[in-house]
């Protein structure tokens, strides 16, 4: 198995930085998350997924108090 092909790229092909957030509205990271993808090992790559993890179900619940 080709190791950069353990974890997945969060990317999407929506590549649009979010001037207020500092995200990609298409995968969820940071440029500097973005920059360093291709350098990081398997672990980095799954710290990675958990901050988007973590940024979409912080979103959710910032919608969903909206939306009450």
């Amino acid at each position: 198995m080709n190791d950069a092909a353990a974890v997945p790229s969060p990317c999407v092909n929506v590549c649009r930085m979010d001037a207020a957030s500092g995200l990609c509205s298409g995968c969820w990271r940071t440029i500097d998350e973005i920059a360093a993808w291709s350098t990081l090992d398997d672990d980095g790559k799954r710290q990675v997924w958990q901050a988007i993890d973590l940024r979409k179900a912080q979103a959710s619940a910032v919608d969903g108090e909206r939306s009450r």
